[in-house]
């Protein structure tokens, strides 16, 4: 599918100014260009382009708001001054995959002063000596270069970060939670004791009632012995 038919279907009849996020990848462009693209698109700030055959990027429209692009596995060489005059804002810039070679190729990025996070993987630019501490001399505004800082920390997962977010809000129902249910615990634990301690009342009232009975029978057995020796006697007299 060709990439301008590809933007019509994903835009499903929706104004181009209400998109925020665009995804065309693996779509075909044009003689290698970008198409389908307007100035209407004022309010897109996610564009991704990856494996479209983009040889350039010349008629990439102006794009105010974007801040992330995605353009890998392509055929750029060149032609990245477009970026910082159409897209100024951009914080995040995948180019790995494409025929990026020299420094002079990435020099064009220094006018993307929000640039913040750039990817060259694949790309033939990493196999120059000393090419990472090159590119953050070149690029100081960049944090992280194919995903790692300068001091090889690895740049945070914005996902990951949605998800200790909602970790940290859902841990206040959790605590809540918890605390309830110590809380019915304890008052179990009361109950029971409570039911223990009347458990031990009714078994001190049944040995109670067990001595009482068993010295009852003993009174009775001591009669009994007596009567008969009463009894033995009376044979004797006769």
């Amino acid at each position: 599918m060709d990439m301008k038919k590809r933007i019509t279907l994903e835009l499903r009849s929706r104004n181009p100014a209400e998109i925020a996020e665009l995804v065309v990848d693996n779509s075909r462009s044009a003689d290698g260009e970008v198409e389908g693209l307007t100035d209407e698109f004022t309010e897109l700030e996610f564009l991704s382009m990856v494996n479209v055959g983009l040889n350039s990027l010349a008629k990439l429209p102006s794009l105010p708001k974007l801040r992330k692009l995605e353009l890998s596995d392509n055929n750029l060489s060149g032609s990245l001054e477009t970026l910082s005059e159409k897209c100024p804002n951009l914080t995040y810039l995948n180019l790995s995959g494409n025929k990026i070679k020299e420094l002079s190729n990435v020099e064009a990025l220094q006018n993307l002063k929000s640039l913040q996070s750039l990817d060259l993987f694949n790309c033939e630019i990493t196999s120059l000596e000393d090419y990472r501490e090159s590119v953050f001399e070149l690029l100081p505004q960049v944090t992280y270069l194919d995903g790692f800082d300068q001091e090889d920390n690895e740049a945070p997962d914005s996902e990951a970060e949605d998800e200790d977010e909602d970790g940290e809000d859902g841990a206040g129902p959790t605590g809540d939670y918890d605390e309830e249910d110590d809380e019915e615990e304890d008052e179990d634990g009361s109950e029971g004791g409570e039911e223990d301690d009347e458990d031990e009342e009714d078994y001190a009232e049944e040995e109670e009632e067990e001595e009482d009975q068993a010295g009852v029978q003993g009174q009775k057995r001591k009669r009994d012995v007596e009567d008969e020796g009463e009894e033995d006697d009376d044979d004797e007299d006769d």
